[in-house]
């Protein structure tokens, strides 16, 4: 049974995805929270397997619960479930920790999907915010990966593992995961030995 806690400050929301996942059999709706704070006190207290967290709320935001969240709790898997696929939202979320990205308008099967995803350690991401992390002219130059993405290239290119490069920036693994997916699709590769070479024909590394 996967453990979900809710987190968003629409109650319409939070009682239309608390109904929708209690139908579904392996879920378990452990929780709902309002906001960010609420959202991290009800995680101490349940340790939910996921967390659907919205990104913007009052007091502490999406993006801020996350990283408390993994701070208290690494085991955590955060998804942030919102109407907003702005660039630098999804990669303010992700920087925070979040696995996955998923959008309100999203079907309920690949809602349940991304549950079920990120409850397994994979990550999730609605369509069209892949296609805002990634462009739709094929691999991007340098200039256009953001700076933490160039710093996570760095170090990939200089041959630290995911676990290391985590402990350099201060972020989560699964955050390192995230943002190599990401690079790699971006500059059209497909592993970290390509990567690094791209990189320094770029003068990345």
């Amino acid at each position: 049974m996967i453990r979900v806690l809710l987190a968003d400050d629409h109650g319409l929301v939070r009682d239309g995805l608390a109904r929708l996942l209690g139908s579904v059999s392996d879920i378990e709706v452990v929780g709902a929270a309002s906001n960010g704070e609420e959202a991290i006190v009800l995680a101490e207290e349940h340790r939910p397997d996921v967390i659907l967290m919205d990104l913007r709320m009052p007091d502490i935001d999406g993006s801020e619960a996350t990283r408390r969240l993994l701070q208290n709790d690494p085991a955590t898997q955060v998804v942030i479930l919102t109407s907003f696929s702005e660039r630098d939202e999804i990669l303010t979320a992700l920087d925070a920790g979040a696995i996955g990205y998923l959008l309100k308008d999203a079907e309920p099967d690949e809602l349940i999907r991304g549950i079920r995803a990120a409850a397994q350690g994979e990550s999730p991401l609605a369509p069209k915010a892949a296609r805002e992390l990634l462009g739709s002219r094929g691999p991007a130059p340098a200039n256009q990966l953001s700076d933490r993405e160039r710093e996570v290239l760095q170090l990939v290119t200089r041959g630290l593992s995911n676990k290391l490069i985590a402990r350099e920036l201060g972020i989560s693994e699964k955050t390192v995961k995230a943002h190599l997916t990401t690079v790699f699709q971006r500059i059209g590769v497909t592993d970290r030995v390509q990567a690094a070479m791209w990189a320094r024909d770029h003068h990345i590394a």
